[in-house]
């Protein structure tokens, strides 16, 4: 549960609930155990509790002592210093065991205090309201005789086609000329107005800057739960829905922007599909991170099948897209070409951990290549998509291609070089080279829904972890 407390943001409560069924089958067990050897019930259950405490701690103390201490090797002294505690835990017992009603007592507290943690966090954004602020007074709106559907894509970290000629030597050309050939606009010199996928997404769907959006994002504050209900419950989804469009979202592996309130939210089986991010997060915090040298399980390669999963939904849905009734609002975050890298440049599976070193952290080398593999077949799927979405579309849709931010590894101001492509038929020359994703919404709802929003300027802002909402103005460059 402190765990669980402790990634609320990244995933749900249902996540937990096979590890919590582990969690408790595994202390019957080594109760049970206990009282085979000890015979006494208080004695087995404070060694059953002590060997818990063991388990739990192995994978924490195993990454504290690797990061603290780099270039030793952990992985034989730590499971024989766990031995020898072990050893001492039934001693212990033997001799002159605490009570166990007082652990109980503290562990009572201490889930109390996890759930407590749980609940908050998991209560932002749960079918609220949109949350007060300085939310825009927003513009009446006309529904079109024929209102097309809006197919909102966002390819995270997918970077602007001169960053990737630069820092990757990478002709990207060929899939923008693809991209002008069926009708679309492409913004050769957009930026993002933010560098973090959250920031990002609450300015572009609720068409403000943050700083002009409410008092919470101060410099000084770490809080995110009023962004995240900002970006759940956003300016442009309540227009639209107001409208009457259907709101479709799709899971994207992070609790803190899934949209699972929509009117459609699409997700793979939760349960029984493997192991979940959470799960394999569980086990590699615990003593069974050695599963996967003894060769049981490969949690690397359960967390890339579960991207894989998501990654090939949303592109086997868009038929399920074009056949719901009445217009459309689909919110589509990609998680590619954003790592981990779990595609080749073909489609095939690549292992995760094929780029990272021991650390698991990116060198430049293996992040570009696996970078470029997903871009190249992120590419592919995209135009297949756009594609069909065109073909098959009763009414001419609304289809925006847009990263949020650019790849990692580079210099501030080139990490805000993003993709950003419009499909607004009849409407091209709203558009303008320079546009970025604050305004694209503001264009849209303009051009097709009679709205009269004024274009703001264009700005780019960069800020530190954990400290989000320290802005620092960025330069703007266009390429020549």
């Amino acid at each position: 549960m402190a765990l669980l407390a402790t990634n609320i943001g990244e995933v749900g409560p249902a996540a937990a609930a096979r590890p919590v069924a582990a969690s408790v089958l595994l202390a019957v067990v080594f109760l049970g155990a206990a009282h085979l050897v000890l015979r006494d019930l208080r004695r087995s259950a404070f060694l059953a509790a002590w060997l818990l405490l063991l388990f739990f701690a192995y994978g924490h103390v195993e990454l504290l002592l690797s990061t603290r201490f780099p270039l030793t090797d952990w992985t034989t002294a730590l499971p024989i210093a766990w031995l020898a505690l072990a050893g001492l835990g039934g001693l212990w017992a033997t001799r002159a065991a605490p009570d166990p009603v007082n652990l109980n007592i503290v562990g009572a507290i201490l889930l109390g205090i996890a759930i407590v943690q749980v609940t908050q966090g998991h209560s932002v954004g749960r079918s609220s309201p949109p949350p007060s602020g300085r939310t825009p007074v927003l513009d009446p709106l006309a529904l079109p005789i024929q209102p097309p559907d809006i197919y909102y894509f966002i390819l995270d970290s997918y970077g602007r086609a001169d960053l990737l000629a630069e820092a990757y030597d990478f002709d990207n050309t060929p899939f923008l000329d693809e991209l002008r050939d069926r009708g679309f606009y492409v913004a050769y010199c957009s930026q993002a107005n933010y560098v973090r996928t959250e920031l990002s997404l609450a300015s572009s769907l609720n068409m403000q800057y943050l700083q002009s959006m409410d008092e919470s994002f101060d410099p000084e504050s770490t809080s995110r739960s009023v962004l995240w209900d900002r970006l759940k419950h956003n300016v442009v989804r309540q227009s639209l829905e107001q409208l009457g469009y259907t709101t479709v979202a799709f899971a994207t592996g992070f609790d803190w922007n899934e949209l699972r309130d929509a009117d459609r939210f699409i997700a793979p089986a939760p349960f029984s599909s493997g192991p979940t991010d959470f799960e394999i997060l569980f086990l590699q915090t615990t003593l069974a991170r050695h599963i996967k040298e003894l060769g049981f399980l490969d949690p690397d390669e359960i967390m890339a099948r579960n991207y894989r999963d998501r990654f090939n939904l949303i592109f086997n849905s868009m038929d399920d897209l074009v056949a719901m009734h009445g217009p459309v609002f689909a919110h589509i975050h990609v998680i590619a070409p954003h790592p981990p890298f779990v595609f080749d440049a073909r489609g095939n599976p690549t292992h995760p951990a094929g780029f990272w070193n021991e650390k698991r952290m990116y060198p430049a080398s293996l992040y570009e290549k696996g970078y470029l593999n997903q871009l190249q077949y992120l590419n592919t799927k995209v135009l297949d998509a756009v594609d069909y979405l065109l073909t098959k579309s009763e009414q001419p849709p609304i289809i925006v291609l847009q990263g949020d931010h650019g790849p990692w590894l580079q210099p501030r101001d080139k990490r805000m070089w993003i993709l950003n492509a419009y499909y607004l038929p009849g409407h091209e020359t709203s558009l303008y080279p320079t546009i970025s994703p604050v305004n694209t919404f503001r264009v849209v709802l303009n051009a097709y829904f009679g709205a009269n929003y004024v274009i703001l300027e264009d700005a780019s802002f960069f800020s530190p972890v954990p400290h989000l909402y320290e802005f620092t103005r960025m330069p703007r460059t266009c390429p020549q």
